[in-house]
């Protein structure tokens, strides 16, 4: 077992950390009035039954399960779930469970700090991206006016248990996605991280499991610097200006197969290390570089010009932007990366392009 301190509690990572919820329970000497688990239909089938058995005060739970999926992010799915919690007389000494995804992470934890001015909560995340990104940092937030995150609060959990077990349960695509996390912390942070994740393929379990406590140990670093964003925890937003955009816009339409978090953060990347060689001069040598180890990692996507103006749009609803200029976090070498950086319209669907235009070539 590894224990990672945060800012006011710890993230412990093990093959199965059931011993260290046991244990974590057991040392609230009060107890819990009640107990709380958030689930989806996928977290519930493939994951609680293991779960419930191991670790026998959550019998007890009550089970609030909602749908999977980025369009169940919102304040309606919210409301239901504090009806819940009040029709079964949850109170501030009841311990809310978020068991799950990226997603289970965000809204309940939104739900636990806003639920009753806050009820205490702990993060069970049993998908990769879960793991390395969402569950740590003590963001929590839903989707609002179909923008990603628009509605949200800075609460951290009692603590962070993270089994790498889980990641067996994943399809192929769970896991490719749950690496753009990975990947992001690389080129940020770590220029000898990045050359150890480039060995790395998505379908090797075991390599994965190695790069968690890294890239955790990376995300926590520069929250303690600067837990409520106010500056240099805005490099853990490189490739997510363009990456939320297209997941909302990919939600929007109707007729497109919705992007997985880490599937636009993947595109993002490539489009802002493009922008990087022309605002924080990345080598060109290094954009060739992440750019094929990305096309090769996820599948590439085509992205048409008719659709840059909206995407372009949705980026200027980004919480990051300032006195109506788009703001990036950029790099400046593989390892290195610079905030408030901004970019013009017409550089951003050059990047936009540049990134189809990649697509082209890679696949003849």
């Amino acid at each position: 077992m590894t224990e990672i301190k945060s800012t006011n509690y710890s993230v412990f990572v093990s093959k199965n950390s059931f011993k260290d919820i046991i244990r974590f329970l057991k040392t609230n000497s009060k107890g819990y009035s009640k107990l709380f688990i958030l689930v989806d239909e996928n977290s519930f089938k493939y994951c609680y039954p293991n779960l419930v058995t191991k670790v026998l005060p959550f019998k007890d739970a009550e089970i609030i399960e909602i749908e999977s999926g980025e369009k169940n992010k919102t304040i309606e799915i919210c409301a239901q779930i504090w009806g819940t919690l009040s029709d079964y007389g949850a109170d501030k000494n009841s311990l809310f469970v978020n068991f799950g995804g990226g997603v289970i992470s965000d809204l309940g934890g939104f739900v636990a700090s806003t639920f009753k001015r806050g009820i205490p909560f702990i993060n069970i995340p049993t998908t990769l991206l879960s793991q390395v990104d969402a569950s740590v940092g003590g963001k929590t937030g839903i989707n609002a006016n179909n923008l990603k995150n628009e509605i949200g609060v800075y609460s951290n959990p009692l603590a962070v248990f993270v089994s790498t077990d889980f990641l067996s349960t994943l399809d192929s695509r769970q896991v490719t996605a749950g690496m753009a996390e990975i990947i992001k912390h690389g080129l940020i942070a770590d220029v000898k991280y990045w050359k150890k994740i480039k060995k790395c393929k998505a379908g090797d379990l075991d390599m994965l499991k190695k790069c968690i406590v890294d890239s955790i140990k990376i995300k926590n670093e520069v929250v303690i610097q600067d837990p409520k964003e106010k500056g240099w925890r805005k490099i853990l937003n490189f490739g997510h200006t363009v990456g939320h955009a297209l997941e909302t816009f990919f939600l929007e339409e109707s007729s497109m197969k919705p992007l997985l978090h880490g599937e636009a953060v993947a595109i993002g990347m490539v489009c802002e290390s493009y922008l990087s060689t022309k605002v924080c001069k990345l080598k060109d040598t290094e954009l060739k570089e992440i750019t094929n180890f990305i096309l090769s990692t996820f599948k590439p996507l085509t992205i048409e010009p008719i659709y840059h103006h909206r995407l372009i749009e949705l980026m200027t609803h980004d919480k990051k932007n300032a006195n109506g200029a788009i703001n990036f976090s950029l790099l400046s070498g593989i390892g290195k990366c610079e905030i408030n950086k901004t970019a013009t319209a017409d550089l951003i669907s050059d990047s936009l392009k540049y990134y189809s235009d990649q697509v082209i070539l890679f696949k003849k």
